[in-house]
């Protein structure tokens, strides 16, 4: 069953948070109920959601008013949400396994947006600079051959096999 596009309103206001660094352009909002609970105990309030169309870790994302008006008390510790029905409180408990996916993924996200946005800098100062003024410093050529260490030596291991050996700093304290 597919999402009915004619209930939902036009929005203009843009939204944070959810992009790092970065504010959205919602494609509409709609009125949907939400139910918490069982058959026994259930509560059922009327929301006004945002819709956006780009992919994010959250199919939805109930925050503040909705709290308000379950008048429901979250506790992020614990990942669990209790609030009030007809035949008593319900709690609904998150997934940690989930919850810690989610909040990796968007951690790489936020990494990508601010590499990407350095990248982006730095090709627009490059593009600002004269090809011709750049000049590419001389390098003098170094050694890479292998000094041995003075402060290390070798100490055969086996009385019968002398190319068993290991390498100790030679400036060890005796004890």
């Amino acid at each position: 069953m597919g999402f009915d596009f004619s209930k939902m309103q036009p929005c203009n206001e843009p939204f944070y948070g959810i992009v790092p660094g970065k504010g959205s352009y919602p494609i509409g909002r709609v009125s949907l109920p939400v139910t918490f609970g069982t058959m026994q105990n259930y509560r059922t309030e009327y929301l006004i959601f945002e819709v956006a169309d780009f992919k994010t870790l959250y199919h939805a994302i109930l925050c503040r008013p909705m709290l308000a008006r379950f008048m429901a008390i979250p506790h992020h510790t614990y990942l669990v949400l209790k609030m009030p029905a007809p035949n008593g409180i319900l709690s609904v408990f998150g997934d940690i396994e989930t919850s810690y996916k989610c909040d990796v993924t968007a951690v790489e996200l936020a990494k990508t947006l601010a590499y990407s946005a350095k990248a982006t800098a730095m090709v627009a100062e490059a593009r600002k600079t004269d090809p011709k003024t750049l000049q590419v410093p001389e390098q003098d050529r170094t050694s890479t051959a292998l000094v041995a260490n003075p402060k290390v030596k070798k100490v055969c291991l086996g009385l019968s096999d002398v190319s068993k050996t290991v390498s100790v700093g030679a400036d060890l304290d005796p004890k």
